[in-house]
C-alpha cells in the first residue's frame, strides 16, 4: 500500500470515529438550523466527503468537528441554490448565509440539549407511528447508522432507509414544527418522547452492535431527561425514567470486570458502584412515588433501587421484586417484564417453579435473545446440563455483540468443567 493510501485510509478511520462520536449533535444542530431532515443528512454527508478529500491532503484541521459543521453548512447553501424552487427558499438561504458569515460559536452543552430536545418532540409528533418515531430519533439525534437501526427493528436495510425518507417527507408536507411544544400538547407526545430517551440511554449503557458503548449516548440521554423533568415539573413518569437512568449508570464502572468481560450483577464488584448516583436517583424516585401515579418506569426504578440496596446478590428482596413486576404486568403487560418477574421467581421460589412459566411467553420471545440465556441459567440450575447447553447455543447465536457471546460462551463452559488430571501417586519403594 502506498503512503498516499495509508494516509488516506487513517483519514477515513479518523473521520468514521468522529461521525460515531459527534454525527448525531452535528445533524441535530444542522437539522435545526435548516429545518429540512434531508436537506441536513445531504449536506452532511457532502462535507464528510469533503473532509476526506481536504483532509487526506492537508491533514485534519485543529476542530475537526467545527470543520465539518461549517463545511455542512456551506454545502446547504450550495444545494438550495440549485434547487429548482430556489425563490421559495430565498428566505432560509438568506439567514443560512449570515449564519456562516457570524463568527464561529461553538454552544454549550445545555444548548446543545435543547435542541436534541426539540428534535426528538418533532420525530414523536403524532402524525408518525410510533416505531418511526423511534427510527428516526434514532437516526436525527443519535446519529446511528440506518444499518445499525434496521438490525434493531429486525428489517432490511433498504426498507429502514425507505421509512425514514417517508418519514422526513411527512415531516416537510405536513409542516410539522421543529419546537418543544406546549404543555397542552405534552400528554400525546410524552410517552414517545420517554421511550426515544430511554432507547439512547441504552445505546450509550449496553451498545447493540460490536461497536463500544458510548458514554456520550448515555450521558446526553440524562441531559435530556433532566430539562424534560424541569420543563413537566411534577410529571412523576419523566422523574421516574430519571431515577431509573442514574439507578443503571450506578452500575457502570462494575459492568466489565477486570479481565475485560461481561460481569453479570451476580459478579460485579459492588464497591464500584457509584454511591451519589444511587442516592439521587432514590430521591428521585421517592419524589415520583409520592405523586400516587405509579408508571412503568417507575415501577422499573424501584427494581433497580432494591439491587443497588442489596449488600450482595444473595441478599437481593427477590420476593419483593416478583411483586413489583406483577404491578409493572399489570400497567403495561409486556412479556419481556414477564421474562424478568420469571427470573425472580426463580430465586424467591424455586428454579423449577420459574421453569414452568418460561413457556407460556416461549412464542413471543422467540428471537430474544435474553429468553434463551435465561431459560439457559434455569436449565443450569436444575441440573439439566444438556438441554442448558442447547439454551446457551441459542441465546449466542442471537447475540448482537461479541462481548455478549463471550459471557454466554463462559458460562456454558462452566456447565462440564474439565476433568482433573488425577494427583499422581508416590511409588513405593522396595526396601
Amino acid at each position: 500500500m502506498s503512503v498516499g493510501a495509508t494516509a488516506g485510509t487513517q483519514v477515513s478511520d479518523e473521520i468514521d470515529a468522529l461521525v460515531r462520536q459527534d454525527g448525531g449533535r452535528l445533524l441535530s444542530r444542522l437539522i435545526a438550523h435548516l429545518r429540512d431532515f434531508q436537506l441536513a443528512e445531504d449536506s452532511l454527508q457532502d462535507a464528510l466527503e469533503s473532509a476526506l478529500a481536504h483532509w487526506s491532503r492537508n491533514g485534519p484541521p485543529r476542530a475537526p468537528s467545527a470543520w465539518i459543521m461549517r463545511t455542512a453548512q456551506r454545502k446547504a447553501i450550495d444545494r438550495i441554490r440549485r434547487a429548482a424552487n430556489f425563490r421559495s427558499k430565498s428566505a432560509e438561504l438568506a439567514a443560512l448565509i449570515a449564519l456562516d458569515n457570524a463568527a464561529p460559536e461553538e454552544p454549550d452543552d445545555d444548548f446543545i440539549a435543547d435542541e436534541r430536545l426539540k428534535l426528538i418532540f418533532t420525530c414523536c409528533h403524532p402524525a408518525l407511528d410510533r416505531r418511526t418515531s423511534v427510527a428516526l430519533t434514532l437516526r436525527s439525534v443519535c446519529g446511528l447508522k440506518t444499518e445499525e437501526i434496521a438490525r434493531a427493528f429486525v428489517v432490511g436495510a433498504d426498507a429502514m432507509a425507505q421509512r425514514l425518507v417517508r418519514a422526513r417527507h411527512k415531516i416537510a408536507k405536513a409542516g410539522i414544527p421543529y419546537a418543544t411544544p406546549g404543555p397542552e400538547d405534552w400528554p400525546m407526545r410524552m410517552e414517545a418522547v420517554l421511550e426515544v430517551v430511554y432507547l439512547i440511554f441504552n445505546e450509550g449503557y449496553a451498545a447493540s452492535s460490536d461497536q463500544a458503548p458510548r458514554a456520550d449516548l448515555r450521558d446526553e440521554a440524562i441531559r435530556l431527561c433532566r430539562i424534560l423533568a424541569s420543563l413537566s415539573a411534577g410529571e412523576p413518569e419523566v422523574e421516574g425514567l430519571l431515577a431509573l437512568m442514574l439507578l443503571h449508570h450506578a452500575r457502570s464502572a462494575a459492568r466489565i470486570d477486570a479481565a475485560g468481560e461481561m460481569a453479570s450483577l451476580e459478579d460485579q464488584d459492588r464497591a464500584l458502584w457509584d454511591r451519589a448516583l444511587i442516592d439521587e436517583g432514590e430521591r428521585r424516585l421517592r419524589d415520583a412515588l409520592r405523586r400516587g401515579r405509579p408508571g412503568a418506569y417507575q415501577l422499573q426504578a424501584a427494581v433497580a433501587a432494591l439491587h443497588a440496596h442489596a449488600p450482595s446478590f444473595a441478599d437481593t428482596d427477590w420476593r419483593e421484586i416478583a411483586l413489583i413486576y406483577d404491578a409493572l404486568i399489570t400497567v403495561r403487560p409486556n412479556p419481556v417484564f414477564e421474562l424478568n418477574r420469571i427470573v425472580a421467581l426463580s430465586y424467591a421460589d424455586s428454579p423449577r417453579a420459574a421453569f414452568g412459566r418460561l413457556a407460556a411467553i416461549a412464542a413471543p420471545l422467540e428471537g430474544y435473545q435474553p429468553y434463551h440465556a435465561v431459560r439457559a441459567d434455569i436449565l443450569a440450575r436444575l441440573g439439566e446440563v444438556e438441554h442448558a447447553e442447547q439454551a446457551y447455543d441459542d441465546a449466542i447465536r442471537l447475540s448482537g455483540t461479541a462481548a455478549e457471546r463471550n459471557f454466554l460462551a463462559l458460562r456454558r463452559g462452566r456447565l462440564r468443567p474439565s476433568p482433573q488430571p488425577p494427583a499422581r501417586q508416590a511409588r513405593s519403594r522396595s526396601t
